[in-house]
């Protein structure tokens, strides 16, 4: 920015007043983890954005991850990580190092981020409050859970308050039993329960491509309906086929717009929510102008 005369700086601030207009007041829930987690110089770019949102009015709700740091820890105490179908499996040895990875470490790393970029930040986990409350989801895979209900409450109650929550994806039952959900699907419910007006994925691919080899490729704008047939022929495959899923569960419960974009790329969010270009995949209801485009 040091290259832009004040001028130009003004004009570019000129031409995001539209948008801030737009998301002013809004919820937007943002979904992390992956590569833009593990590079601490592009984390510290994300928590500076979001706080850039928060002070120009847009009510952020930050749910992580933290896959990695999960795996160092369970490396160190010579737990070897394992998977099935993507999901980890987790006993109850590996359900105790989840709860204190993500509702400890990663949490109030994120939180002390967000403070000292000028932002008031608050960590809580899904077992607080009955934020999120879980069931098993398969014998096989132990403590991973899925979302039975969403208590926004907790949530709510920070953001009239003026904090930005941070949310870790712990989940429990009535029983006391802690789950392990998995992020993606955890942001969707969180998104559709308080009402989010979007919610964004950073993933380490820029979203949903025409050919997967192709970068050039990229959807801008697709329909739920368009999203769905390109899963049953075969273009959304892998580990997208879930992700998408879970983009489809957030505009089925309310969600206005499901943006996936590639969180390693500097200011994603920024030239999302603040540009008329965006960034990433945008995933629309069916009702929606975006029929015109996909």
């Amino acid at each position: 920015m040091n290259n832009f005369s004040n001028a130009e700086r003004a004009e570019v601030l000129t031409q995001a007043l539209p948008n801030i207009k737009k998301y002013n007041g809004k919820i937007v829930v943002v979904k992390y983890g992956g590569n833009a987690m593990v590079n601490e110089e592009l984390k510290e770019q994300v928590m500076q954005d979001i706080v850039l949102l928060w002070l120009i009015g847009v009510k952020v709700v930050l749910v992580h991850g933290g896959g990695p740091d999960i795996d160092e820890i369970m490396q160190k105490v010579g737990k070897e990580p394992q998977f099935i179908d993507g999901l980890r499996v987790t006993d109850k040895e590996t359900i105790d190092i989840v709860q204190m990875v993500l509702s400890g470490k990663v949490n109030k790393t994120l939180v002390n981020l967000l403070e000292s970029k000028g932002g008031r930040a608050m960590g809580i986990s899904g077992m607080d409050g009955r934020l999120i409350e879980a069931k098993q989801k398969d014998k096989r895979l132990g403590y991973v859970g899925t979302v039975t209900h969403i208590n926004p409450e907790p949530i709510l109650d920070l953001i009239e308050k003026g904090y930005i929550p941070v949310v870790s994806t712990i989940g429990c039952d009535r029983d006391g039993n802690a789950y392990n959900i998995n992020g993606d699907t955890a942001a969707a419910h969180v998104a559709g329960a308080i009402g989010a007006e979007n919610l964004i994925m950073m993933t380490d691919i820029a979203g949903i491509l025409k050919d997967k080899d192709d970068p050039d490729s990229l959807i801008p704008l697709i329909t739920v309906s368009k999203a769905q047939q390109l899963r049953r022929e075969g273009v959304i495959d892998g580990g997208m086929i879930p992700k998408v899923g879970c983009c489809i569960e957030a505009i089925y419960n309310g969600v206005q717009q499901v943006i996936i974009m590639d969180g390693t790329v500097p200011h994603s969010i920024l030239m999302e929510l603040l540009t008329d270009e965006g960034a990433g995949t945008m995933v629309v209801a069916d009702k929606s102008r975006a029929g015109e485009n996909t």
